[in-house]
Parts: structure tokens; C-alpha cells; sequence
């Protein structure tokens, strides 16, 4: 069976595309992505190393597809024209084949929102927008970075509505400097009643980002003060409350959905699905190993200009790396980990060891345990990078 149900009879991508567009016109401050700001954008040279890498990477993903989900992201990947995204779809068709009502997305930002631009996006086979959104308050925007204004934000959401995308999804971050828990449950609140099917929200965490990414820089100086622990916190159970309340419920640790709306190609990464990702930057994972693109775009289109894949690292994943992994992302899900699903990879053996390990979890209520599915809890789950330490 090539993907498992989940909650509401969705079914995850048994095979994704994750194509990675590196350029942006500002580089955003809390962002450690492969981004490279460019005034004027190579398109036309960049679409044909992607294409090439495409070429040289399909034989190994090939006997798995079609394709169920193909994702843009980025970067700015609106600021391709809508042709290329034609162009890639078909050459993903003609060598993975693409399966009919794929789910294909696109991010994109709010100042890049003119209705024109959407349809010509959506005509050229884009099926799901992303906006980054972030906040609709102007002090928050401004407190990250970002070029749009709030009012611009509500526009291109109701834009992207009216233009007919099967999904429109809203990125939001709480816990800028400045920002109220009411200020958090505000933008939820916003967002749920505009009638979005999807929205991903994320604490801002600075933390473990590249010593170069400036508000990493900033915080590590105590040039910069956000939010504490415990008001985070307080943000992001404000932030579901609202959402659920307006009709997008949890169903993974940071992702809300109206019935029907889950992302599919986020449902492949989190049920440990394999995945063909392009581009400088991206990540390929196949049962056997994960592959990383390095991010200088000038290596990246050289390589594939000579006929070579590009340089980046090869990750070999063993038995227990897999586990580990499957139990870490299987248990972002609202839903948890299916254990039959579990212990025929594994062996009947790990899925007993993991039901032990996972007791005294559940006799705390952090965790449910059936005789089918292990999940965390809704206090669990804001602990879950702890918690799964103890599982693994």
C-alpha cells in the first residue's frame, strides 16, 4: 500500500517533489534557509538545472511514483514566472508520472499577491498557495523583517481565495519582540475568520539557527529580547484555541486544517514517505539514505552544467536511524504513530519495546496508548522533542 490513511480519509504523498527556489528580494532575519537575495533572477538559467538535476536523479525515484504532491518552496518561488512551474510539472510527469489531482504548492509572499499573478499561477498547474504571512499587526511585521503590511496580507489572502486554488494556506510566527499573547490570538483570530482552510503557526525560536543569521546573531549578543519561555508558550495555546474555534483544528504540532485541507506533501515527510527534492538546497530521502544540496547556487549550476550532479552531503540511514526517525516525525501528528504500521517495519520485537517505553508516558498523560497507535496528548505534544528522546 503506497501511503497510510489518516484522520478524515486522507491519504499521504507516497512519493513527493520538493523543488527549492534560493531567490528572494530581502533575506528575511530570522531566516536560515538556502536564500540568496537577487534583483534581477536567473530563471530561465536556474529552471534548466533543475530540470537537469530532474534527469539525473529520476531513475532512482521513478519505481515509486507517480507523484502525489510537488511542492515549491523557497525562497520566493512566486517570483518564477508561472511558465517554468509549467514546464518542471511536465518534465516530473514525463519521467515520474504525476497523479491526477496531485496536490502541487507554491509559497508565496502577500506583497506578491496581485490577482493576475495567482491566475496565471494557478493556469500553469499550481493547485495549493502558501503565504507567508507571518502577522497581520504592522509592529510585528516590522519586528520581523518583513516588507508587507498587514492590510497588503488580508488582500492577497482574499486574492488567492478568489482565484480558485483547491488550498490556501496562511504561515504565521508568534513570539516576535514586542508581541502580546493577545496580539498572537488577534492574528489567529484574523486568520481564522477569512476563511483559510490551512494555516501553519510557529513559535519564533532562534536558538539553534546558523551563527550568521542576523536575529541569532542578536539574540546570542542580548541585543535582542523576545518573549520568555512560559509567554510563548502562552501565545501558542492561545494561537490554537483561536484557530480551533474557527473551525482549524490540530493536527500536527505546528499545522491546523479545515476537513479535507491537510497538506499532503508535509502528511509524506511526517509518515517517513520518500521523497525527490531539486534545486540548491534541497533534501532527497529514499529508505536507504538521505541526500543534501549544497547551497551555493554557483557550484549548483555549474555541476549541472557539466552533465554531474551537484556537491552536497549523502546520509546513510541504518535500521535504527529509520526508527528513531519514524517514531520522531510520526509522533508531530495529532493522530501518532501507527503501531501495526511500526512493527512491520521493524519487527514485532521494537514495537513492543516502544509500548513499554511509552507507559509510564501515558500513566502521566502525555501520551495515548491503543492497542493500535501511540500519540502524544495536547501536553505532550509541546514537549515532543523530549518526550521522543525517551522513546528512541
Amino acid at each position: 500500500m503506497r501511503g497510510w490513511p489518516v484522520a478524515g480519509g486522507e491519504v499521504a504523498a507516497s512519493l513527493g517533489v520538493y523543488i527549492h527556489f534560493p531567490y528572494c528580494l530581502s533575506h528575511c532575519p530570522y531566516c536560515d534557509f538556502a536564500v540568496e537575495v537577487a534583483r534581477t533572477i536567473p530563471g530561465e538559467r536556474y529552471a534548466a538545472a533543475v530540470l537537469a538535476e530532474l534527469d539525473r536523479r529520476a531513475d532512482g525515484f521513478a519505481p515509486l511514483g507517480p507523484a502525489r504532491s510537488v511542492f515549491f518552496g523557497g525562497g520566493t518561488p512566486s517570483l518564477w514566472e508561472p511558465a517554468f512551474f509549467a514546464r518542471i510539472l511536465e518534465a516530473i510527469d514525463r519521467r515520474l508520472g504525476l497523479s491526477e489531482g496531485a496536490e502541487v504548492s507554491l509559497e508565496a509572499n502577500p506583497e506578491d499577491g496581485a490577482a493576475d499573478r495567482f491566475a496565471a499561477i494557478r493556469a500553469a498547474g499550481v493547485t495549493r498557495i502558501s503565504l507567508g504571512v507571518q502577522s497581520f499587526d504592522d509592529a510585528t511585521l516590522k519586528a520581523l523583517g518583513r516588507r508587507h503590511r498587514g492590510e497588503e496580507a488580508s488582500r492577497a489572502v482574499g486574492a488567492a481565495l478568489e482565484a480558485g486554488f483547491a488550498s490556501v494556506s496562511v504561515d504565521l510566527i508568534y513570539g516576535a519582540r514586542g508581541q502580546t499573547i493577545e496580539g498572537a490570538a488577534s492574528d489567529a483570530r484574523r486568520t481564522a475568520s477569512l476563511g483559510v482552510p490551512h494555516v501553519s503557526a510557529y513559535a519564533l525560536t532562534l536558538d539553534e539557527l546558523a551563527v550568521e543569521v542576523p536575529m541569532a546573531r542578536l539574540a546570542r549578543s542580548g541585543r535582542l529580547r523576545l518573549p520568555d519561555a512560559d509567554d510563548q508558550a502562552a501565545m501558542g495555546g492561545a494561537v490554537r484555541e483561536e484557530l480551533a474555534s474557527g473551525g482549524l483544528p490540530r493536527y500536527e504540532i505546528s499545522n491546523h486544517a479545515r476537513e479535507g485541507h491537510r497538506a499532503r506533501h508535509n502528511l509524506g515527510y511526517w509518515l517517513a514517505e520518500p521523497y525527490l527534492g531539486l534545486g540548491v538546497g534541497a533534501a532527497g530521502a529514499l529508505a536507504t539514505g538521505r541526500y543534501t544540496n549544497a547551497r551555493p547556487t554557483g557550484p549548483y549550476f555549474e555541476s549541472l552544467e557539466r552533465g554531474e550532479l551537484p556537491p552536497g552531503e549523502r546520509d546513510p540511514l541504518d535500521r535504527d536511524a529509520r526508527r528513531s526517525e519514524r517514531i520522531f516525525l510520526g509522533l508531530r501528528l495529532v493522530e501518532g504513530l501507527d503501531l501495526a504500521a511500526f512493527a512491520a517495519a521493524f519487527g514485532g520485537a521494537d514495537a513492543a519495546a516502544l509500548r513499554e517505553r511509552a507507559r509510564p508516558l501515558a500513566e502521566l498523560g502525555l501520551a495515548s496508548l491503543s492497542r493500535d497507535r501511540l500519540a502524544l496528548t495536547e501536553r505532550g505534544l509541546d514537549l515532543h522533542g523530549e518526550l521522543c528522546a525517551r522513546l528512541v
